[in-house]
């Protein structure tokens, strides 16, 4: 049973201590899992077709009506891991297995009612990214995105690869939306994934670029 299986169910206080366990903190209402395969491209299918996927929580903004100085911390060390966890699980299922993930990144989006720093908070930290890294298998700095948007609304998810970030081959999004969400005091955290490079990649690599600096064009006019 994965974190989110429990967030609606647990009640007891986290180490007699009186406060709620994680899995309550969390206030997971939904999630939504989305996954794309990459068949065709110019009318041509890449030599290993890859799949994509993002998973994402909507949860109730912990923040909601708090002071802009006030302090994240504690809502963050909570929280985040439990997503971390729980959307991770859902891309390894999807996907086949953190050994067939190739590529990641992670995003968030705030309802209107919330700051842009509360969905930062929840991604921006070791408590998720570290956690989803480690559960991923990989070691490069994970991409991103974060916005505020009303319900509906998509947001585009970058992603690069999770061990050689200067693999171009893997530079790609996959575009996350959940159809009633967030509303205004919610948030949506989204994990995503690929199991492979663009199609038909081929504009090299930036471990084997030539150096090209802007010192080089000061005789060229580069003006539109």
């Amino acid at each position: 049973m994965t974190a989110f299986a429990l967030a609606g169910d647990a009640r007891e206080s986290a180490g007699g201590s009186g406060r709620a366990a994680p899995q309550v903190l969390a206030g997971v209402r939904k999630t939504v899992l989305g996954v794309e395969d990459v068949l065709l491209e110019n009318g041509r299918g890449p030599a290993v077709p890859a799949r994509r996927a993002f998973a994402a929580a909507v949860i109730a903004n912990p923040w909601l009506g708090t002071d802009p100085t006030a302090d994240l911390g504690d809502e963050v060390f909570a929280i985040a891991p439990v997503l971390a966890r729980g959307l991770t699980d859902r891309l390894i299922d999807a996907l086949g297995g953190p050994e067939r993930i190739e590529a990641f990144g992670k995003a968030a989006i705030v309802g209107t009612a919330g700051e842009i720093e509360h969905a930062g908070a929840l991604i921006h930290t070791p408590y998720f990214g570290n956690l989803m890294r480690d559960f991923l298998d990989g070691d490069s700095i994970i991409c991103f995105a974060d916005a505020r948007a009303e319900a509906g609304e998509a947001l585009v998810v970058p992603m690069w690869h999770k061990r050689h970030v200067a693999t171009r081959s893997h530079y790609q999004t996959v575009c996350a939306r959940v159809a009633d969400a967030p509303h205004a005091g919610e948030i949506v955290v989204i994990a995503a994934a690929s199991t492979g490079p663009r199609p038909h990649a081929r504009i090299g690599d930036r471990s084997t670029d030539p150096v090209v600096n802007a010192a080089q064009h000061l005789e060229s006019d580069l003006s539109w």
